[in-house]
């Protein structure tokens, strides 16, 4: 959709009329009469423009939240983020070995610290994906909450695994019992 100026009363199926409030890089904040304020993207085809605000739509500029946001995002992308995980001293050096119940199979060795990689690397996705799904601009807050709840039982079944880490910090948790 084109830049429009602040003001201008846009349409959305869901929300019902709005005003544009504030232009983003690439999303807008509308005021609409059902839904209140949000956050909707530039992209969105479900918006259509009532009334165009006469003038020129401002050039978009960054505040410093909104610049962290588009690096924080960037460098998460690319793995810059990640931080060193230790594994637990007792676990270097050593194999992980998946023996088959049929013994004319082979069995499977695996170095721990390979091992150890990708669990370290599928914690870290889960969390961009929790990330992503609490800034979404498009989700409702039931919804987030929703998606959370998945998220926090995958770390749950992920507990077995945290006897690998060197550091009590670095665990999975998932559900708190009552």
């Amino acid at each position: 959709m084109e830049d429009l100026p602040l003001g201008t009363r846009v349409k959305h199926p869901r929300y019902g009329e709005g005003i544009i409030s504030r232009d983003k890089l690439t999303a807008w904040e509308i005021f609409f009469e059902k839904g209140g304020k949000m956050e909707i993207t530039k992209r969105n085809t479900d918006l259509s423009v009532v009334e165009k605000k006469e003038g020129e739509a401002p050039k978009t500029g960054l505040d410093l939240a909104e610049i962290e946001n588009v690096l924080k995002y960037i460098l998460d992308q690319y793995g810059a983020l990640n931080e060193l995980v230790p594994i637990g001293d007792k676990w270097k050096g050593g194999t992980l070995l998946l023996q088959p119940a049929n013994p004319e199979l082979k069995p499977k060795e695996i170095p721990v610290e390979a091992f150890f990689h990708k669990i370290v690397m599928l914690r870290d996705r889960l969390r961009v994906l929790e990330q992503n799904i609490n800034s979404h601009s498009v989700l409702t807050d039931e919804e987030k909450v929703n998606l959370q709840q998945y998220i926090t039982r995958i770390y749950g079944s992920l507990t077995t695994f945290n006897v690998l880490f060197s550091e009590k910090e670095h665990f999975f948790v998932g559900a708190k019992s009552k």
